[in-house]
């Protein structure tokens, strides 16, 4: 049986969830108070825990594989293998001070304390910037801290920085920058190969984000032009429409390219443009 881990709750959570789904690995019977739930491959249970746990319990072997944070993975030391980058739940940890504090810059929090939940970070952070300074650990609203006079500066999560402006704090500087890994414990991975394929089902679906399918009918006599037009993973696949004088083209895209490329090609003569999403491209 191989477990795999993911966040029980929190930002991660639901895309987690989502990410298994269009890997081809829908969780069965699941609900908020469930600590295990099925998959559609009777091999494979998920784990949910705390994102802060799921380093430690990859590494300790509770579970073979988890989904979390670098964040967490860098702050708990935790010796696991680092298989993909989920590409989701990108956040910086920033250093941050009340907007009236006269702080600007890291050296000036010299002999003063920092309120944070990633205390393990921020001593690599001030040693590495040669600033001795006293941290407070909390365990959560690390942002009301300066406020009620625990700390002169927080080192916190940010992701759209909305919370920051909410308690009046100004970035000062940014820590560690951290996205969504899908990691693996060193003993499961030489010993089980379905990791190897779980890896590259999420990576098909990764791989398919953002592109799209986009197939049209092209004049047999614009098709460089139309060459010109697409870019592509490989070159667009060409075929013959029977009857008549025009070739079938079909063609992966970036979604971002989708407005002005039909532009272009209307103005070459095509027709028939159809665009579709695409749920997993494997090389």
């Amino acid at each position: 049986m191989l477990k795999i881990a993911i966040p029980n709750k929190g930002r991660l959570h639901e895309p987690s969830i989502s990410l298994f789904e269009a890997a081809g690995l829908p969780l069965q019977d699941r609900t908020a108070r469930k600590l295990f739930a099925k998959t559609n491959d009777p091999e494979i249970t998920i784990l949910f825990v705390r994102a802060s746990d799921i380093p430690e319990y990859v590494q300790d072997g509770a579970a073979d594989m988890g989904v979390t944070g670098l964040d967490l993975i860098s702050e708990t030391n935790s010796e696991v293998d680092i298989l993909l980058d989920l590409e989701f739940g990108m956040a910086n940890l920033v250093l941050a001070v009340p907007d009236n504090s006269e702080i600007k810059t890291v050296k000036d929090l010299e002999n003063k304390r920092v309120a944070t939940e990633f205390p393990n970070i921020a001593k690599k952070y001030f040693k590495d910037n040669g600033v001795s300074v006293e941290i407070v650990r909390v365990s959560g609203a690390c942002e009301i801290t300066p406020h009620i006079g625990v700390a002169d500066a927080i080192i916190d999560i940010s992701s759209s920085g909305t919370t920051l402006i909410t308690n009046r704090l100004r970035v000062v500087e940014k820590v560690f920058s951290s996205s969504v890994k899908l990691i693996a414990n060193h003993d499961s991975v030489k010993n089980n190969n379905k990791i190897r394929h779980i890896c590259m089902a999420f990576e098909s679906v990764l791989n398919a984000r953002n592109k799209r399918y986009l197939m049209m009918n092209i004049p047999k006599h614009a098709l460089d032009e139309i060459k010109k037009i697409l870019p592509s993973l490989s070159g667009p696949t060409v075929m013959e429409v029977e009857s008549n004088d025009m070739l079938a083209i079909h063609v992966v895209i970036d979604s971002d390219k989708i407005l002005s490329v039909v532009g272009d090609l209307k103005k070459v003569g095509a027709s028939g443009i159809l665009i579709t999403p695409i749920e997993r491209i494997i090389p």
